[in-house]
């Protein structure tokens, strides 16, 4: 008899730990590691009745095999964390090329408008006298000013576009969202930064993102992983890397971003316009 209830012992202990094993997560071995540990101290309470029970070495080899399914689980989430992040900065990316795309084609065909403008202008000034001769010659520097506009604007498209790591590191919080002293570090390429800042607080936050501070780098990744690096401690996720959101001060963050950017100014007050209003 004895036998035969420590097989059913053995029998029951290695159900509720196999059950465990299989069900733990990246994010519930502590409730995994007591149901184990329930289980043993119910399933030998009942066993003491006979004087037999399973060996704490057996329960340790249990928790045991339960940490390295839980080491598999966290490896695997780090890996669908990456590939996400990955495919977030692909799509970005992507996103950034097409604005530039776009920039350069309009600024192009602006300066196809004011060339043929300003060739015109200068036609007609050619045969002006007197008044109508110096309004032409107003609207021919007009012209002249737009078409360097328009060349200047296609420049900084050709240029953005061929420097892959130029960017903006932006330095954005939202109290009314998360609180004081909670600031997002990120980049983005877009040759109009605050399209990001202004897509992040479209749909995700209730109230508006305000910005304190867009640097930009002829290398913002790497300045934006400096960033990320010196406040890793203070990040508000410690497990997940792509929630760029930090617990810090702005004082901090200036100090720490003016190593590598002299000039750098920032807008330390946060203005929350939509938050201060709802609470009126």
């Amino acid at each position: 008899m004895t036998k035969k209830n420590m097989k059913i012992m053995l029998r029951a202990f290695n159900g509720e730990s196999d059950t465990a094993i299989a069900k733990v997560k990246w994010d519930n071995i502590t409730v995994m590691e007591n149901r184990i540990t329930k289980a043993f101290e119910s399933i030998n309470k009942i066993g003491s009745t006979n004087q037999i029970s399973i060996t704490d070495e057996y329960l340790d080899l249990k928790l045991q095999e339960l940490r390295l399914g839980h080491e598999l689980q966290e490896k695997i989430k780090e890996e669908r964390d990456e590939q996400r992040r990955i495919q977030e900065q692909i799509r970005e990316e992507e996103k950034a090329q097409r604005e530039l795309d776009r920039a350069k084609e309009e600024a192009e065909r602006e300066e196809e408008r004011s060339e043929r403008a300003l060739e015109k202008a200068r036609a007609e000034l050619e045969q002006a006298t007197g008044a109508k001769h110096a309004a032409l010659e107003d609207k021919v520097k007009a012209l002249e000013q737009a078409l360097t506009d328009a060349q200047a604007q296609k420049q900084r498209a050709i240029s953005q576009a061929q420097l892959t790591k130029s960017g903006y590191v932006y330095i954005i919080s939202n109290v009314g969202s998360f609180g004081e002293h909670i600031y997002k570090i990120g980049m983005t390429r877009r040759l109009e930064p605050l399209d990001r800042v202004k897509e992040l607080g479209d749909a995700s936050v209730p109230f508006a993102f305000d910005v304190h501070a867009m640097i930009w780098s002829d290398d913002a990744p790497e300045l934006e992983y400096m960033l990320h690096c010196q406040f890793a401690t203070q990040r508000v996720n410690l497990v997940n890397d792509r929630k760029e959101f930090f617990r810090v001060s702005i004082d901090e963050i200036e100090g720490l971003a003016k190593r590598n950017k002299q000039d750098l100014k920032l807008t330390k007050a946060a203005e929350a316009r939509e938050y201060r209003e709802t609470l009126a």
